[in-house]
């Protein structure tokens, strides 16, 4: 029972940032850029060796960063979409590497399918390094949890032998 409980969690939770995700993607490439225009300003004007820089030194760095935090963005998001993915596989009894597979698999495939997406939305197009960004930030999530759960089975180990 507890472990259907956790499943289900996991699942919508799964659902929700693939929600956010979609929605991010049906923003036409204006409201998106401005989206991501506002949060690379926010990061120079709060960063200590930035904040001081003068309004057109700032827009030069904004024009640097941008892409930067756009991308960053994806890896971002997608790195969650793989720690919820390989969390959701460890439920199962499965073997490590099917697991490492199947969060692989549908966290690529959404990937694909989110920049497919994009070539409808106006201003937005799909882009293959993106679909490369959000499948490395997909394995990052899933190596998060292949190491934080060795840590707990060392954790166990080590208690048993005591």
């Amino acid at each position: 029972m507890k472990i259907n409980i956790i499943r289900t969690i996991l699942v919508l939770l799964l659902i929700g940032t693939f929600a956010i995700i979609f929605g991010f993607s049906s923003q036409n490439g204006e409201k998106s850029g401005s989206i991501s225009e506002k949060v690379t300003k926010w990061i120079i004007n709060t960063n200590p060796f930035t904040k001081n820089l003068s309004d057109e030194e700032k827009q030069i760095e904004v024009e640097k960063m941008h892409t930067v935090v756009r991308k960053l963005a994806h890896f971002s998001i997608y790195t969650i979409v793989g720690i919820l993915l390989m969390s959701l596989c460890m439920t199962y009894r499965l073997k490590m590497k099917k697991r490492f597979l199947i969060s692989l698999i549908i966290g690529f495939t959404y990937a694909s399918t989110d920049e497919f997406h994009q070539l409808f939305i106006k201003g937005r197009s799909g882009q293959i390094t993106d679909v490369m960004i959000d499948t490395s930030g997909v394995i990052v999530g899933i190596l998060i949890i292949l190491i934080i759960s060795n840590i707990i089975n060392n954790i166990k180990n080590v208690q048993k032998k005591i």
